[in-house]
């Protein structure tokens, strides 16, 4: 083949450290812009950024140039820094190491953008850990609890 041809759309989900409750209505809609930018400025445009107090979500297509774990060190280290920058209280905003990136067929893409879109009704039934847990029971990705949340 001549030419090389990709489309990955990808889920990325990931929290702040110990899941600290920084990202507050005050600073979710200027952070999830943020994000997506970012996503943007690495040719990896975002289809839907959002979240919930401690944890984000982000639907974006995933570059055949770039691999996922560049994409996260580039958007975690970038907007902790700009974070830190929005207000003295934010000091010690910090994301945590890891991440979760799943495949999405393209057909499904409303529905994640949905999913997305309504995190904060979502979060007043289930907590993050436990909606974690069942996007890695789904995804049938196998995992020792010890190690998820440290």
């Amino acid at each position: 083949m001549g030419q090389s041809l990709v489309k990955n759309y990808v889920h990325i989900i990931y929290s702040t450290k110990n899941r600290h409750p920084f990202i507050t209505e005050e600073y979710e809609d200027d952070l999830f812009k943020y994000l997506g930018g970012v996503c943007k400025a690495l040719d990896c445009p975002p289809i839907q950024v959002g979240g919930y107090l401690d944890h984000v979500h982000i639907l974006c297509l995933l570059n055949k140039n770039m691999s996922m774990a560049k994409l996260l060190e580039e958007l975690k280290t970038d907007s902790s820094k700009w974070m830190k920058k929005r207000a003295d209280e934010l000091n010690n905003f910090y994301w945590q190491d890891g991440y979760g990136a799943f495949s999405v067929n393209p057909s499904q893409t409303d529905t994640v953008i949905h999913y997305i879109q309504n995190q904060r009704e979502h979060h007043k039934r289930k907590s993050f850990q436990d909606e974690y847990r069942a996007f890695l029971k789904k995804y049938k990705v196998e995992y020792d609890e010890r190690y998820v949340w440290g």
